[in-house]
């Protein structure tokens, strides 16, 4: 079993920048893809980006490119995601999954919020 927990999440004004982290605890992810997810009040999780076990392999929404940075440091088995510029419909729980293999995620953490205010 895996277990991560999303971190740096808060409230910051439209332009800001804000780094999360995910930690992963009881095994490994040096192996695993990981991703970003999102979810906004009265809307469906959305994916916001993707890194392959080696960090040589990343995917961005459309609405994120540009702007944000997934990044991982197998040795803290950690994986972080960099936003620069957030814009209020940023706004929305934030969370951190892993895959073992596939596209399927398998393994996801709490979520941690993310507001932007205009």
């Amino acid at each position: 079993q895996v277990q991560l927990v999303e971190s740096g999440g808060g409230l910051v004004q439209a332009g800001d920048s804000l780094r999360l982290s995910c930690a992963a605890s009881g095994r490994t992810i040096s192996s695993y893809s990981m991703g970003w997810f999102r979810q906004a009040p009265g809307k469906e999780r959305e994916f916001v980006s993707r890194i392959n076990w080696s960090g040589g392999s990343t995917d961005y929404a459309d609405s994120v490119k540009g702007r944000f940075t997934i990044a991982r440091d197998n040795a803290k088995n950690t994986v972080y995601l960099q936003m620069n510029s957030l814009k209020p419909e940023d706004t929305a729980v934030y969370y951190c999954a892993a895959s073992i293999m596939g596209s399927k995620f398998h393994y996801w953490g709490q979520g941690t919020q993310v507001t932007v205010s205009s």
